[in-house]
């Protein structure tokens, strides 16, 4: 066990919860043996979801009836008590009995409590909340898409160094590529932090990324930089943008294909090209928001995502620990 990543589970938060939480842990656990799996949650459900899915090697249910609800105030949530599964997770990360905690719950509260239980980076002075696109090369790493409506150029030059920290940690053999999220590529363009921000990282040519300046909203997509830097109102905005374009496209294709005979004859025909579009535009794939700038790391699933989605988010815990991101952090900092 002492090999073993130990990943924190909050197997109540979020749509379908426990059994979505529990079949994706089982879904997981048959592609990959590294993980071993703390779960806080009801314990005669869970166990009778488990059904033996998984050897006892491998996890332990800690029992717990109260739980943070969806409709939860992030205050209501920290009053509701110290003996919620999401605050029992993340506080067995805080102990250091895991590595890593996730939840599909309630992300404002995740988030709150949290920050109620574990400690800041040193040097950080806000934490963010960061998210995996897909880009035409590759996946970018985008933060910060909600934690911090309004940052200050410091704020996104630690957004910077901890994004790229993070891409690093899940793709070691590529180099981050930074940019920040403006209203142009020009030099002059934007507001005064915006500008504040592109000199503080123009002038520091020690960071273990490379610096690309601006990238406007049209070129998200593009993979020429693979971290992408905002403050929380303007990375929220541009996520649920994106979000819906996407789901937009989506639905105007199967409308297409499947309102007329000539469309269902062509779909047939395009059948392998059509998966692949699928596939690419699933947001299973890209599951799972990290919070970073604490002292551990903190997953987010989407609370309406199935088990594939929630298993997808605990590859990401795994690649994260393995990776070193906190290290990677404090490394990047101490540049």
């Amino acid at each position: 066990m002492d090999d073993l990543i130990k990943i924190a589970v909050d197997a109540m938060g979020g749509d379908g919860s426990p059994k979505k939480i529990i079949d994706g842990i089982i879904h997981n656990h048959k592609a990959n043996k590294d993980n071993f799996f703390k779960i806080f949650g009801d314990k005669d459900e869970i166990n009778s979801l488990l059904k033996n899915n998984i050897d006892k090697d491998f996890f332990e249910v800690i029992d717990t009836k109260n739980v943070v609800k969806s409709t939860d105030s992030p205050l209501e949530a920290a009053k509701r008590g110290k003996d919620t599964s999401m605050w029992l997770a993340i506080e067995s990360v805080k102990k250091k009995n895991s590595d890593i905690v996730i939840s599909a719950g309630n992300t404002g509260a995740l988030l709150v409590i949290a920050k109620l239980n574990l400690k800041m980076i040193e040097n950080i002075d806000k934490p963010a909340l960061s998210a995996l696109w897909p880009n035409k090369k590759g996946m970018s790493v985008v933060l910060d898409l909600g934690a911090n409506i309004e940052c200050g150029s410091k704020n996104l030059v630690d957004f910077s160094i901890m994004g790229a920290s993070l891409y690093k940690s899940l793709y070691p053999n590529e180099t981050p590529n930074v940019a920040l999220l403006n209203i142009g590529s020009e030099e002059l363009k934007g507001n005064e932090t915006i500008k504040e921000t592109f000199q503080l990282l123009n002038d520091k040519k020690n960071f273990d990324f490379n610096f690309k300046g601006y990238i406007e909203g049209n070129q998200l997509m593009h993979g020429e930089v693979n971290v992408i830097v905002s403050d929380g109102f303007t990375g929220n905005v541009a996520l649920k943008t994106a979000e819906g374009t996407a789901n937009f496209i989506t639905d105007e294709l199967k409308l297409a294909l499947s309102g007329s005979i000539l469309g269902k004859i062509s779909s047939l025909l395009n059948i392998s090209n059509l998966k692949k579009f699928k596939k690419r535009l699933d947001p299973r794939l890209y599951n799972g928001a990290i919070f970073i700038g604490l002292d551990a790391p903190v997953v987010k699933s989407h609370g309406g995502t199935d088990y594939i989605g929630f298993s997808n988010s605990i590859n990401v815990c795994n690649k994260i620990i393995k990776g070193n991101l906190i290290d990677k952090i404090k490394g990047n900092l101490n540049r």
